[in-house]
């Protein structure tokens, strides 16, 4: 299954690097010439997805509908809930991306 913003890969060792020439392809298509953040994080998503997932790792990346700007998302069939925690006003999100996710095998809230 595959269309203009989505790709569904195997997961197998292969999938964080095919996940960043999608992305690569998308942005190109785009004009967008720097790619390197963009394929940064599609490769620790989807790594993160073969390491801790089960099945197929699904890839979207598309541009936001309000600002234009690039959406990257990557899932897989985990068995577990995830809870997201936005920033917090105050911390200091300048080396992350503001949004964590955490297993919350507890169903407590993730740490």
């Amino acid at each position: 299954m595959e269309c203009d913003s989505t790709v569904v890969l195997e997961p197998t060792e292969h999938a964080p690097a095919m996940a960043r020439r999608f992305l690569a392809g998308r942005f190109a298509e785009w004009g967008i010439a720097d790619d390197h953040d963009g394929r940064l994080i599609v490769s620790e998503l989807a790594t993160n997805a073969l390491v801790h997932g089960h099945g197929p790792i699904v890839v979207r990346v598309f541009r936001d509908e309000h600002d234009g700007l690039p959406v990257i998302e990557v899932w897989e069939c985990a068995t577990r809930r995830l809870v997201v925690f936005p920033a917090q006003p105050g911390e200091d999100w300048r080396f992350s991306l503001g949004l964590m996710a955490y297993p919350d095998p507890k169903g407590k809230g993730g740490q």
